[in-house]
């Protein structure tokens, strides 16, 4: 249902079209599971559109990700289970999500199943708002109408250390508020000698984080955290296994240096564990992979309950407006890649990325989207 003029207008989902995107990236990407051969460099993000509309004429745009194998078969359960959708009132986003869920219940609630529904879940919301002519953060409620940024792109392991200092001087002369580099190599003395240098080349008082990537185990994570406390770090992130809930309580308890961690849980339940158990002073959900907005929301109420903050993973253009929403401190995570797949660009200056005034997510698929597409899909209602 919808409202016109005061009138109840009943609103159906007409069509659904589904496209699966390869995203090639400019370069190898390399963090420490890398270097510690449990992967490969990354040359490739896979994205999964899901663009909905009704019979009233409303339109939502939503995605999902697989940044190495598995965006194939998220399309491919995407396809299975969308068609539940049609005839369905657009607005029922969380007993729609339910109903999706319990399509493809056999392969589970969680992981691939969810995270191919997420990418319709977003595309609901995104639609709910267009239609209320509001951004996403307003229509869920928002505390602010900006968040800090710090950059990752530029700190990888693959990147020689002079030019990571040099993509972090040109982070902050663009505005962006942070920056984060790569740690967690098998040599530990090469991490602190790649901090050092970045924190040389910043200064003190730039907010600075690290990411290991889930490479130490529990002794090696207390030692490298603790030589860390010196550099003022603003967190340090996945510095373990990410379902080592016990490890990262120890070792949040033990470091000044706050803990981060979440961003590679698949769904709102797995986060309950880790936010009960005291296991990160920042929480980092991805909404791709916890199965979209709907389920994003659970897990920034249970963060918010334990006063944790919130530093959604990746995907700017999505979580800018989730992070926006969330009533403690935040940060957005600043990654430049997505942006060749969409037509607008985010507003950064003075260490933050301000929401859009467009309505919903603000997005445009880009003709170069299109051209990327390798296999897409059209559900509509007989």
């Amino acid at each position: 249902m919808y409202v016109t003029c005061g009138a109840p207008v009943p609103d159906r989902i007409r069509r659904i079209r589904l496209s699966s995107v390869t995203l090639p990236l400019a370069n190898p990407i390399s963090d420490a599971k890398v270097l510690t051969g449990r992967q490969r460099p990354m040359t490739e993000v896979a994205m999964l559109f899901a663009e909905i509309s009704t019979e009233a004429g409303h339109e939502g745009l939503g995605f999902s990700y697989s940044k190495r194998a598995g965006g194939r078969g998220q399309y491919a359960h995407a396809k299975e289970v969308a068609g539940e959708l049609l005839g369905e009132d657009p607005s029922d986003i969380g007993r729609l999500w339910t109903k999706l869920v319990w399509a493809g219940a056999s392969v589970g609630r969680t992981g691939l199943a969810t995270q191919a529904i997420a990418a319709i879940d977003v595309a609901l919301w995104d639609l709910k708002a267009r239609r209320a002519g509001l951004p996403l953060a307003k229509l869920l409620g928002a505390h602010r109408d900006a968040v800090r940024c710090y950059n990752t792109s530029g700190g990888f392991l693959h990147t020689p250390i002079d030019e990571v200092c040099a993509n972090a001087t040109a982070s902050l002369e663009r505005g962006i508020g942070g920056i984060k580099i790569k740690v967690g190599q098998p040599d530990t003395a090469a991490d602190l000698k790649r901090l050092e240098a970045v924190r040389s080349h910043l200064g003190d008082d730039v907010p600075l984080m690290v990411d290991a990537n889930q490479q130490w185990d529990r002794t090696t994570a207390l030692r490298v955290g603790r030589a860390m406390e010196s550099f003022n770090l603003t967190w340090i992130e996945e510095p373990l296994d990410a379902y080592d809930t016990e490890g990262h309580a120890a070792l949040a308890a033990a470091l000044d240096t706050p803990v981060a961690t979440g961003e590679m849980l698949a769904g709102a339940a797995e986060h309950v564990a880790l936010i009960e158990g005291g296991a990160c002073d920042i929480i980092q959900p991805d909404a791709p992979r916890v199965g979209g907005i709907t389920q994003f929301l659970k897990v920034a109420a249970l963060a918010e309950h334990r006063r944790l903050q919130l530093a959604p993973h990746f995907a700017m253009e999505l979580h800018l407006h989730l992070a926006a929403a969330y009533p403690l401190a935040t940060w957005v995570e600043h990654f430049e890649w997505l942006e060749p797949l969409f037509e607008e660009r985010m507003e950064i200056a003075d260490g933050r990325m301000r929401v859009p005034d467009r309505a919903g997510l603000g997005l445009t698929l880009s003709e170069q989207a299109r051209e990327w597409t390798v296999e897409n899909c059209e559900l509509t209602r007989a």
